[in-house]
């Protein structure tokens, strides 16, 4: 026996819980408003209310037959976890990278990404940050679709197979970050509003309705997503938590929800003497969601910052096309700005959104932004899914990732980034209702319609074929041109663990030189100096000192005292 409960205020009359076909009653909880509880055998169950269809659990640990099917328990003490003394690390100093289960090995489990934990541990990341895993329906997706946000996709393994393979990455010195949607559910399979006020019209989303963070009944929905994530961290001791889009997150409570979780989380890491952390995808360029809670912050440990992401696409690219527009009118400056201000948009015009944005970032803390060349919303969300490596040569490549790498931010890099895969990455859906998959299949040709894309051009989403050009080919990394760039990666994250000043934060010892015209760009990092030519011929840079060493470069180099030559699509990294 074991006892069940459930939060289901919108029941009127009566809830049982069924396990093997039989139904259990259960009693109101007299000490919690809408709770309901009672004794039932252990197995397989779903709960009725009010006589109605079976439904999963909202705090289900286990989906074995998928979103809509009964829910199973997990004992997660059963688990025998190797390392035990694993004591986590903090994020700063890190360099992270952003890994889809699914198509990260041809598998597309947790025990086949697992063999390839060695690749990450000679690349030299510190952490694994794995997109999100909660079940979703069919078998592939980005995941962003998921619902039951306590369990685990069982196509990659389940609960015991994403234990294994955290278990894994802590054996290896890898620590793991877990993505996480808290601002809406996808939307087949989510069964949480026949069970009560989860959602709110006091708002809207994207998505819908907004998920209740500050009408009546949010109260226990906060503390639904707050379980929900410090279950991750205490019963599958993952390290930290990518929050999606929290500018999604509508809460006009004097006390947002965001400090709230993390002050929780705090706690946790506390009780349990692990380094846990917070990181935010955030489109408000506001400062607010790093600071400490006790300065009026949302105390998070650190956010995505998309302005260098897009300033170095506009610099490598050319591209100007939507939000590119402002990065692009003088993109090497753009590069500039980013690096030593930490947000492009700080307050100023941003002509995509037709108002001022931002607000300046503090200076002294560049290590709670992430710095990233490539994600998979920025390949993803393009008609194609092609990656940069696809249009550049290797050396303009080389020119952003050691721009990253050398930056004052947390640096991340998505997967095959790091040897210039050739494999796209697509947008690809597995959705089991036909009406929801033709939607999402006109609705992705519309998108890029207006950006004068042909239907037949748009890769169709349930279409297998998308998903299989998404695998990442294992073959690459030991061909030309990848092994080249491969390398390359590997030296610039063990000179950043070497060099420390080549990891400082403090955004106001940047220093950037450039000539927008001339396309080169050299960046004062202490006494390095990272110098690029992003152009179509040589370019002789200034280094403002003599050259003493020439640390890396990939393309043609030749330090010339107070200057270095650098060949078309070329960068240097020196000591003066």
């Amino acid at each position: 026996m074991r006892t069940y409960q459930v939060w289901a205020p919108s029941a009127a009359e009566r809830v049982e819980v069924e396990v093997a076909g039989e139904r259990h009653p259960l009693a109101p909880d007299a000490g919690r408003d809408g709770w309901w509880q009672g004794e039932a055998p252990t197995g397989d169950y779903a709960f009725r209310l009010d006589d109605g269809p079976p439904l999963p659990d909202p705090r289900s640990p286990r989906q074995p037959h998928g979103p809509d099917g009964p829910s199973r328990p997990v004992d997660h003490a059963a688990f025998r976890w190797s390392q035990t003394g694993w004591r986590g690390r903090p994020l700063p100093g890190a360099v992270l990278y952003e890994l889809h289960v699914g198509t990260f090995t041809a598998a597309g489990t947790f025990d086949a990404a697992a063999e390839r934990l060695d690749h990450l541990v000679e690349l030299g990341v510190d952490f694994v940050e794995l997109m999100p895993v909660c079940p979703f329906p069919g078998r592939h997706g980005w995941g962003y679709d998921g619902v039951s946000l306590w369990a685990v996709h069982e196509p990659y393994g389940g609960p015991e197979g994403l234990k294994r393979f955290v278990d894994a990455a802590h054996r290896k010195g890898l620590g793991v970050v877990l993505d996480v949607v808290h601002n809406h559910l996808g939307p087949s399979g989510n069964h949480l509003p026949a069970y009560g006020p989860y959602f709110t019209d006091r708002h809207h989303t994207p998505w819908g309705s907004a998920v209740n963070l500050d009408a009546p009944g949010s109260d226990e929905v906060r503390e639904y997503l707050i379980g929900s994530a410090l279950a991750w961290l205490r019963d599958y001791r993952i390290d930290g938590l990518r929050l999606d889009a929290v500018h999604a997150l509508a809460d006009d409570r004097a006390v947002h929800f965001l400090e709230q979780l993390s002050g929780a989380v705090d706690t946790l890491a506390a009780t349990s003497n692990r380094p846990l952390f917070l990181i935010a995808e955030s489109d408000l360029n506001s400062p607010r969601t790093t600071a400490p809670r006790e300065a009026g912050g949302q105390g998070l440990t650190a956010q995505w910052s998309d302005d260098l992401h897009h300033a170095l696409h506009c610099a490598l690219t050319g591209e100007s096309q939507g939000y590119y527009g402002d990065f692009a009118r003088e993109p090497l400056a753009a590069v500039a700005r980013t690096l030593t201000r930490g947000f492009f948009h700080e307050g100023g015009w941003s002509s995509f959104r037709g108002r001022g944005h931002g607000r300046p970032f503090p200076p002294a803390h560049g290590h709670r932004l992430l710095g990233y060349l490539q994600t998979h919303d920025q390949i993803g969300n393009r008609a194609l899914g092609d990656r940069i490596s696809t249009g550049l040569p290797p050396g303009r490549v080389a020119a952003g990732a050691a721009l990253v790498l050398t930056s004052p931010f947390t640096p991340m890099l998505f997967m095959g980034e790091e040897w210039g895969a050739a494999t796209p990455w697509q947008y690809f859906t597995d959705h089991t209702d036909p009406g929801l998959a033709e939607a999402v299949r006109q609705g992705r040709r519309r998108e890029f319609a207006e950006h004068g894309w042909q239907a037949e051009e748009v890769p169709d989403p349930q279409e297998p074929a998308t998903v299989l050009r998404s695998v990442l080919d294992w073959t690459e990394p030991k061909q030309t041109p990848h092994a080249e760039l491969l390398s390359w990666y590997r030296r610039l994250i063990r000179l950043r663990r070497e060099r420390p000043e080549l990891g400082d934060p403090d955004l106001a010892a940047v220093r950037v030189e450039y000539d927008e015209s001339a396309r080169w760009l050299v960046v004062h990092r202490g006494a390095y100096r990272i110098a690029v030519n992003l152009g179509a011929v040589a370019a002789r840079v200034p280094l403002g000192a003599a050259g003493r060493e020439l640390v890396a470069a990939f393309g043609d180099c030749a330090p010339d005292g107070a200057s270095v030559r650098l060949g078309a699509d070329s960068v240097a990294v020196l000591r003066v």
